[in-house]
């Protein structure tokens, strides 16, 4: 049943276990705004301190940041890019929507599980 299945290499999810981890999936803006041309790139940006630091002082507080890389008047997510605690677990299931070919309006109507640093993807306007 399965012989002739081939893995796509199309959108496979990418983690560096840094610190703060990294984890990334699909397309970046740059090569997004060159496949489909700038005026049908939109993206959509977090940047915040996660609560897992609330009680750590200000110099130790690693960064979070999320992109969003959508195309199109129906805004497909065409990439996903986070960096910040909980990444490299988070991307690994925002990576199946992607390859599914998600839209924003997917993301939008997920409710979001807080307190969560990832339910800033699922509330990004």
């Amino acid at each position: 049943k399965f012989k002739e299945d081939k893995l796509s290499y199309d959108n496979i999810p990418t983690v560096v276990f840094s610190h703060p981890p990294i984890g990334t999936v699909g397309l970046t803006e740059p090569q997004a705004r060159e496949q489909f041309g700038d005026a049908k790139v939109k993206t959509y940006n977090a940047k915040f301190k996660s609560m897992f630091f609330d009680f750590v002082d200000d110099e130790h507080k690693e960064p979070t940041v999320y992109k969003l890389v959508v195309v199109g008047e129906e805004e497909k997510v065409v990439g996903l890019h986070m960096v910040g605690a909980g990444s490299d677990e988070g991307i690994q299931g925002f990576s199946v929507a992607v390859k599914m070919g998600a839209l924003k309006k997917h993301f939008d109507d997920t409710v979001a599980i807080h307190p969560t640093s990832t339910e800033e993807i699922v509330t990004m306007r």
